[in-house]
């Protein structure tokens, strides 16, 4: 690390210990006398299978528990987020600003349109300091968020691109690499006493974990005299900022969707961007010199792709938000008109394709919805174009996704929107997850959408339902296990919205299909995919299988063909499983009312 100081100072973190898990205090179900800290009767399973990390997390809560935050009986991590800001907010207000100010990039890799970013650059242009920017490569955070070696590498691709964006403006953007990821607090207040800054800006992220820290964060800063501002940025419309009638959050996307239109209409400055950073003082290069002369660091080791998965994946994916804007605007200059028709077909390439700086923070949602907005014939976001209406709608899904993960934070802790929906007993069978996994299930739909993940690490979104469908009611497999390997395997990959995706097909989130609904993976195939294209781009095996044969060539005459290429047979019948999935679903939620 470049000192500025050579003293360095160890703080110590407060908070509510009940947050967090230390692997070395006695396991929860040993020691507890609160009846809301046994775990689930199913916890085994769920930690046996991969589905709860204990190298960082508590076993699976009990239902009870997950009931208790639904009910508000337990503070909300943004609760108590929002309650260390007011408690500091005087000793903030009146906090002079030092040598310095510091910007924390997290998801939010961009220089256009970052509101903590803006804001930190008018504190040091108002006070006439530099402004410093730095980003925390976290190993542990990675494995704890199962963040896909794809994503990863992108994020670090994206450092480079940014560095170098950030001194053109002569301002320095410092990355270091911190193993323990409890050890991030303390490091940045080092970093912050070692420079001399007064002030840390950074924009919200709405994860649990995150939200504890930063929560423990702010009140450690006043603390040490210091002044930690955070800034909702990621969504349109802040969490928290719609309700219904009766005052609670909505669980139903339409609904909230009508909402959402009419306070972005009733507040169209939601829409107005940020500047870029000011550039900072002709002495800054000299002040903080040391720098902007450390290089990005190498991508964690466990996380790094292979040689071959890296020069693939730099071709598909280009890093960076010139590039995250150029996918935009050519989308919204080719494409937005026709979305509402052509979406759900995977061989179309109809879509955006920016999901992964979406995801990343090279783009923001505002300027995504403004710059669609603008494309339109009215500045109503529910009215004109029907593809452009649609494709807002589809990114407001990320706000509404945000939103219930801040209402009910215990979806982030490995529990269904529906707790009585953990006691459905799933079947963990391993020969049919590996088949899943490997696209090897037999049905051609499910076997396309799997090896694409694989092969450029994306999904079709009409994909992702399907597939997900197809293992937790045709394989009857905890749906949590292709949750996690989406994370994996994803360069998207969002906590947010992949858990919202998974909660809907496997009815067990906020507005799902109801469980009796069960997607029929022939029928998607036929409907989505009716010449077979995207099955025969993804499965060479049925290259050359031909007419309606490609949807299910062991029902429909090309048995010995598809046989012969390789391609196996179905591993289940799709009736049978939808009546094993049926009564599974039916017993398990009636369980606790027995």
């Amino acid at each position: 690390m470049p000192s500025k100081t050579a003293p360095k100072r160890k703080t110590e973190l407060n908070g509510d210990a009940a947050d967090t898990h230390d692997a070395k205090k006695p396991k929860l179900e040993n020691a507890t006398s609160d009846p809301l800290r046994e775990p689930h009767p199913f916890s085994a399973e769920a930690e046996e299978n991969g589905i709860v990390l204990r190298k960082y997390y508590p076993q699976e809560m009990s239902n009870a528990r997950a009931q208790s935050y639904k009910d508000g009986e337990i503070p909300r991590p943004i609760e108590r987020l929002t309650a260390a800001l007011e408690e500091t907010h005087a000793a903030r207000k009146k906090l002079k600003v030092k040598d310095a100010v510091v910007m924390w990039f997290k998801m939010d890799l961009r220089t256009t349109d970052n509101r903590a970013l803006w804001e930190a650059s008018e504190k040091a242009r108002e006070a006439g300091v530099p402004l410093i920017c730095i980003y925390v490569v976290s190993p542990q955070d990675f494995e704890a968020h199962l963040t896909a070696p794809v994503r990863v590498d992108f994020t670090m691709r994206t450092l480079r691109i940014l560095k170098e964006d950030l001194a053109a403006l002569d301002i320095p953007l410092y990355v270091e690499t911190v193993e323990k990821r409890k050890e991030i607090p303390d490091r940045i207040v080092e970093f912050m006493n070692e420079w001399g800054a007064s002030h840390l800006f950074a924009n919200m992220e709405y994860e649990v974990d995150e939200l504890r820290r930063e929560a423990k964060m702010v009140k450690m800063f006043a603390d040490h005299g210091l002044a930690m501002e955070v800034f909702h940025d990621t969504c349109v419309v802040s969490p928290g900022a719609l309700t219904t009638g009766s005052g609670k959050q909505y669980a139903v996307y339409t609904p909230w969707y009508r909402s959402w239109v009419a306070h972005v209409h009733a507040n169209p400055e939601l829409l107005d961007t940020f500047d870029p950073p000011s550039k900072n003082p002709p002495d800054a290069r000299d002040k903080v010199a040391a720098l902007f002369d450390r290089d990005i660091p190498d991508v964690p080791e466990n996380k790094r792709l292979s040689e071959e998965d890296a020069k693939r994946f730099h071709a598909l994916w280009p890093a960076g938000e010139h590039e995250a804007v150029s996918r935009l605007d050519r989308f919204c200059e080719e494409k937005i008109g026709q979305y509402n028709e052509r979406r759900n077909f995977p061989a179309q390439a109809a879509t955006s394709s920016i999901s992964a700086h979406l995801a990343a923070g090279t783009l923001s949602a505002r300027t995504a919805i403004r710059t669609a907005r603008d494309k339109n014939k009215t500045k109503k976001l529910d009215a004109g174009n029907e593809g452009i209406k649609t494709w807002i709608s589809e990114v407001a899904w990320r706000d509404f996704y945000k939103h219930v993960l801040v209402n009910w934070p215990y979806i982030c802790m490995n529990k269904p929107f529906k707790p009585e929906y953990s006691n459905i007993e799933w079947s963990y069978n391993a020969s049919h997850f590996t088949a899943w996994c490997e696209g090897r299930t037999g049905f051609p739909m499910v076997d396309a959408a799997m090896r694409q993940i694989r092969s450029i690490g994306y999904m079709h979104n009409r994909c992702r339902m399907v597939v997900a469908s197809f293992l937790a009611k045709d394989l009857l497999i905890d749906w949590r296990m292709g949750e996690r390997f989406f994370m994996e395997h994803l360069i998207d990959g969002d906590f947010a919205s992949n858990n919202g995706g998974w909660g809907f097909s496997a009815s067990v989130g906020v507005d799902p299909q109801p469980y009796f609904r069960i997607f029929n993976p022939l029928l998607q195939s036929e409907k989505f995919d009716p010449s077979g294209d995207y099955i025969r781009k993804w499965i060479p095996e049925l290259t050359n299988v031909t007419g309606k044969a490609i949807h299910d060539p062991y029902g429909r005459g090309a048995a010995a063909q598809a046989k012969k290429a390789g391609y196996p047979e179905p591993i289940v019948d799709h009736k049978e499983s939808r009546n094993r999935a049926l009564s599974a679903y039916k017993v398990g939620i009636g369980r606790d009312k027995a």
